[in-house]
Protein backbone atom coordinates (compact mmCIF):
# COMPACT_ATOMS: atom_id res chain seq x y z
CA UNK A 1 0.00 0.00 0.00
CA UNK A 2 1.64 3.38 -1.24
CA UNK A 3 2.15 5.50 1.72
CA UNK A 4 0.32 8.86 1.94
CA UNK A 5 1.99 12.17 0.64
CA UNK A 6 3.40 13.87 3.50
CA UNK A 7 1.24 16.99 1.69
CA UNK A 8 -1.58 14.76 2.76
CA UNK A 9 -0.50 15.13 6.31
CA UNK A 10 0.57 18.23 6.28
CA UNK A 11 -3.09 19.27 4.77
CA UNK A 12 -5.18 16.99 7.21
CA UNK A 13 -3.16 18.41 10.28
CA UNK A 14 -3.71 21.95 8.72
CA UNK A 15 -7.43 21.27 8.96
CA UNK A 16 -7.48 20.15 12.37
CA UNK A 17 -5.32 23.05 13.75
CA UNK A 18 -6.98 25.72 12.01
CA UNK A 19 -10.87 24.49 13.00
CA UNK A 20 -9.01 23.82 16.57
CA UNK A 21 -7.07 27.31 17.09
CA UNK A 22 -8.22 29.32 14.18
CA UNK A 23 -5.86 30.71 11.25
CA UNK A 24 -4.04 33.17 12.98
CA UNK A 25 -3.42 30.77 16.32
CA UNK A 26 -2.16 28.77 14.20
CA UNK A 27 1.56 28.29 13.38
CA UNK A 28 2.95 26.72 10.58
CA UNK A 29 5.08 24.81 13.22
CA UNK A 30 2.39 23.43 14.75
CA UNK A 31 0.72 21.92 11.43
CA UNK A 32 4.40 20.40 10.69
CA UNK A 33 4.69 19.02 14.30
CA UNK A 34 1.17 17.60 13.94
CA UNK A 35 2.10 16.27 10.94
CA UNK A 36 5.06 15.00 11.79
CA UNK A 37 7.40 16.74 9.42
CA UNK A 38 10.07 19.63 9.59
CA UNK A 39 9.17 22.82 9.67
CA UNK A 40 10.99 23.45 6.03
CA UNK A 41 9.04 20.76 4.51
CA UNK A 42 5.69 23.22 4.53
CA UNK A 43 7.21 24.93 2.05
CA UNK A 44 8.24 22.28 -0.53
CA UNK A 45 4.11 21.61 -0.89
CA UNK A 46 2.57 24.89 0.18
CA UNK A 47 4.06 28.45 -0.37
CA UNK A 48 2.25 30.17 2.21
CA UNK A 49 -0.06 29.96 5.25
CA UNK A 50 -2.77 31.42 3.31
CA UNK A 51 -2.62 28.84 0.15
CA UNK A 52 -2.37 26.01 2.67
CA UNK A 53 -5.57 27.80 4.68
CA UNK A 54 -7.16 28.09 1.06
CA UNK A 55 -6.69 24.06 0.60
CA UNK A 56 -7.73 23.32 4.28
CA UNK A 57 -10.67 25.13 3.52
CA UNK A 58 -11.68 23.12 0.13
CA UNK A 59 -11.07 20.14 2.63
CA UNK A 60 -13.29 21.01 5.31
CA UNK A 61 -15.64 21.47 2.86
CA UNK A 62 -15.76 17.98 1.26
CA UNK A 63 -16.45 17.05 4.89
CA UNK A 64 -19.65 18.95 4.83
CA UNK A 65 -21.92 16.34 3.33
CA UNK A 66 -22.90 18.68 0.96
CA UNK A 67 -23.85 15.40 -0.95
CA UNK A 68 -26.73 14.30 1.11
CA UNK A 69 -28.13 17.15 -0.18
CA UNK A 70 -28.06 16.13 -4.05
CA UNK A 71 -29.35 12.40 -3.08
CA UNK A 72 -32.60 12.22 -4.39
CA UNK A 73 -33.74 8.57 -2.94
CA UNK A 74 -35.62 10.71 -0.27
CA UNK A 75 -37.58 13.77 -0.13
CA UNK A 76 -35.40 16.95 -0.64
CA UNK A 77 -37.04 18.27 3.30
CA UNK A 78 -35.81 15.61 5.15
CA UNK A 79 -32.65 15.86 3.17
CA UNK A 80 -32.11 19.22 4.47
CA UNK A 81 -32.80 18.19 7.78
CA UNK A 82 -30.56 15.46 7.65
CA UNK A 83 -27.30 17.73 6.38
CA UNK A 84 -28.09 20.10 9.10
CA UNK A 85 -28.33 17.21 11.76
CA UNK A 86 -25.20 15.98 10.68
CA UNK A 87 -23.70 19.63 10.98
CA UNK A 88 -25.48 19.97 14.92
CA UNK A 89 -24.36 16.63 16.04
CA UNK A 90 -20.52 17.19 15.04
CA UNK A 91 -20.48 20.21 17.31
CA UNK A 92 -22.09 19.10 19.96
CA UNK A 93 -19.97 15.63 19.88
CA UNK A 94 -16.93 18.11 19.77
CA UNK A 95 -18.78 19.76 23.11
CA UNK A 96 -19.22 22.95 21.10
CA UNK A 97 -15.84 23.47 21.07
CA UNK A 98 -15.60 24.57 16.81
CA UNK A 99 -17.82 26.59 14.69
CA UNK A 100 -18.07 25.95 10.93
CA UNK A 101 -14.69 26.60 9.48
CA UNK A 102 -16.29 28.65 6.69
CA UNK A 103 -17.74 30.83 9.00
CA UNK A 104 -15.19 31.36 11.75
CA UNK A 105 -12.36 32.17 9.04
CA UNK A 106 -15.04 34.53 7.65
CA UNK A 107 -14.98 36.52 10.92
CA UNK A 108 -11.19 36.02 11.64
CA UNK A 109 -9.07 36.16 8.53
CA UNK A 110 -11.49 37.58 5.53
CA UNK A 111 -10.59 41.15 5.95
CA UNK A 112 -6.76 40.49 6.02
CA UNK A 113 -6.16 38.33 3.28
CA UNK A 114 -8.01 38.34 -0.17
CA UNK A 115 -7.24 34.94 -1.02
CA UNK A 116 -8.76 33.31 1.84
CA UNK A 117 -12.10 35.78 1.51
CA UNK A 118 -12.49 34.25 -1.85
CA UNK A 119 -12.35 30.96 -1.08
CA UNK A 120 -14.57 31.62 1.69
CA UNK A 121 -16.77 32.95 -0.37
CA UNK A 122 -16.82 30.17 -2.87
CA UNK A 123 -17.21 27.69 0.10
CA UNK A 124 -20.60 29.73 0.94
CA UNK A 125 -21.86 29.87 -2.97
CA UNK A 126 -21.35 26.21 -2.92
CA UNK A 127 -23.81 25.22 -0.07
CA UNK A 128 -25.43 27.72 -0.91
CA UNK A 129 -26.30 25.81 -4.05
CA UNK A 130 -26.63 22.98 -2.76
CA UNK A 131 -29.27 23.95 -0.65
CA UNK A 132 -31.03 26.12 -2.75
CA UNK A 133 -31.15 23.07 -5.35
CA UNK A 134 -32.71 20.52 -2.28
CA UNK A 135 -35.22 23.57 -2.12
CA UNK A 136 -36.15 24.34 -6.22
CA UNK A 137 -37.33 20.59 -5.87
CA UNK A 138 -38.68 20.61 -2.58
CA UNK A 139 -40.99 23.78 -4.52
CA UNK A 140 -41.01 21.26 -7.43
CA UNK A 141 -42.66 18.38 -5.49
CA UNK A 142 -44.97 20.93 -3.97
CA UNK A 143 -43.36 20.44 -0.08
CA UNK A 144 -42.42 24.18 0.07
CA UNK A 145 -45.19 26.93 -0.81
CA UNK A 146 -44.56 28.17 -4.37
CA UNK A 147 -43.38 31.38 -4.02
CA UNK A 148 -40.24 30.15 -1.99
CA UNK A 149 -37.02 31.90 -3.38
CA UNK A 150 -34.72 29.03 -3.01
CA UNK A 151 -31.78 31.48 -3.39
CA UNK A 152 -32.67 33.44 -1.02
CA UNK A 153 -33.88 30.91 1.29
CA UNK A 154 -30.76 28.85 0.76
CA UNK A 155 -28.60 31.92 2.35
CA UNK A 156 -30.98 32.79 5.05
CA UNK A 157 -30.45 29.05 6.03
CA UNK A 158 -26.94 29.29 6.11
CA UNK A 159 -26.77 32.54 7.78
CA UNK A 160 -29.41 31.32 10.28
CA UNK A 161 -27.13 27.92 10.91
CA UNK A 162 -23.88 30.14 11.72
CA UNK A 163 -25.38 32.43 14.14
CA UNK A 164 -26.55 29.12 15.82
CA UNK A 165 -23.45 28.01 15.91
CA UNK A 166 -21.95 31.20 17.32
CA UNK A 167 -24.86 30.96 20.19
CA UNK A 168 -23.99 27.25 21.02
CA UNK A 169 -20.69 27.62 21.28
CA UNK A 170 -21.02 30.95 23.18
CA UNK A 171 -23.27 28.73 25.55
CA UNK A 172 -22.31 25.52 25.72
CA UNK A 173 -25.66 24.37 24.53
CA UNK A 174 -28.04 22.93 21.74
CA UNK A 175 -31.00 25.63 22.62
CA UNK A 176 -30.11 27.67 19.63
CA UNK A 177 -29.89 24.34 17.26
CA UNK A 178 -33.31 23.49 18.84
CA UNK A 179 -34.90 27.20 17.95
CA UNK A 180 -33.00 26.39 14.29
CA UNK A 181 -34.62 23.73 13.56
CA UNK A 182 -37.98 24.68 15.16
CA UNK A 183 -38.54 28.23 13.04
CA UNK A 184 -36.53 26.49 9.73
CA UNK A 185 -38.61 23.44 9.41
CA UNK A 186 -42.09 24.39 11.19
CA UNK A 187 -42.33 28.17 9.73
CA UNK A 188 -39.77 28.86 7.21
CA UNK A 189 -40.16 25.84 5.16
CA UNK A 190 -43.82 25.25 5.90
Amino acid sequence: MPKPSKRDDLLASALETFHTRGFHGTGIKEIADAAGAPKGSFYNHFSSKEECAVEALRLYGAERRQDMLADTTSPPLERIRRHFEFLRDEVVDRDFTRGCMFGNFATDVVDHSEEIRSAVADSLRSWNGALAAALTEARRDGAVRADLDPDATARFLCNAWEGSLIEARATKSAAAFDTFFGMVFETVLR
